[in-house]
């Protein structure tokens, strides 16, 4: 009698990772301070010790990255009155996916009354094949203030990668008072290194960031914005209170140089530990 291993086909589906945190803050006697959460998954949350009055939070994927077939969901409501900062604990991965699979993280941010969310991720790295669909959706009052972060790598430059085939949409979604004030639409399909060869696209460029502040007052960093901004970037008011700008750069290190004192002159508290690590 003898006994065989069946062996999957190279194209088989396998276990995915999924992961989901919510995360709501109150104030308790003028910080802010965790007043909901819920983890599941591959998704934590850390808090480190407060720099502040504001809440610290520390966004880790234990699955090491994302691939087709992963689900994440992120949900964070600020509280009236409150601020919320936060951020991943490293750059996050997204690697080759199968076939037909594509890996969805979708980001769900309220914000009350008064108070005030930093979405500050470091940078998404894209490997060659992967396949990626992310949604970023906020909702504030007229009161609040949102900054926006989103910085992206098509590949590592250092290392010599280029990117052949791959994928990725990207949806931000922004509404105040219920309003639809901003949104934008990233698609790119195929091969995403002669995508952004092309001149009317990225001139060659290997990373990106995009940078959202929403706040009445948003209108009076324009000017400052303008004059530190490289050749390859570019920033307007695209309606009261929304601040819109883009980035591009031939490598995540170069894209840092010149993100970093936007951020810095955007934010009311100092960078992330985790930026500077």
């Amino acid at each position: 009698m003898t006994a065989s291993l069946a062996v999957p086909s190279p194209c088989a589906k396998q276990p995915r990772a999924e992961g989901h945190v919510r995360l709501s803050s109150k104030l308790r006697d003028a910080t802010s301070v965790i007043d909901g959460l819920h983890q599941r998954g591959s998704l934590k949350l850390l808090f480190p010790r407060s720099r502040g009055t504001h809440l610290d939070a520390v966004l880790l994927n234990t699955a090491g990255g994302v691939t087709g077939g992963d689900r994440y969901d992120v949900a964070l409501r600020a509280g009236s009155g409150t601020h919320i900062s936060a951020t991943t604990q490293a750059a996050e991965r997204a690697y080759r996916a199968q076939p037909g699979e594509i890996g969805d993280v979708r980001t769900r941010v309220t914000i009350d009354g008064g108070a005030r969310l930093d979405w500050v991720p470091q940078e998404t790295i894209l490997f060659d094949g992967s396949a990626l669909n992310r949604r970023f959706t906020a909702d504030l009052t007229s009161d609040g203030q949102l900054l926006l972060v989103e910085p992206v790598v098509f590949g590592r430059h250092a290392m010599g990668e280029t990117l052949t085939a791959g994928q990725i949409r990207d949806r931000i979604d922004i509404r105040r008072d219920g309003e639809l004030v901003f949104a934008d639409r990233t698609a790119m399909t195929g091969a995403m290194a002669a995508l952004l060869a092309r001149p009317g696209v990225a001139a060659g460029a290997g990373a990106m960031a995009t940078v959202i502040y929403v706040a009445a007052d948003a209108g009076r960093f324009l000017d400052t914005l303008r004059a530190g901004m490289p050749a390859t970037g570019g920033v307007s008011l695209v309606r009261k209170g929304v601040l819109f700008a883009r980035l591009l750069a031939p490598d995540s290190f170069t894209l840092r140089r010149h993100l970093i004192p936007l951020i810095e002159t955007l934010s009311i508290t100092s960078l992330p530990r985790t930026w500077t690590i």
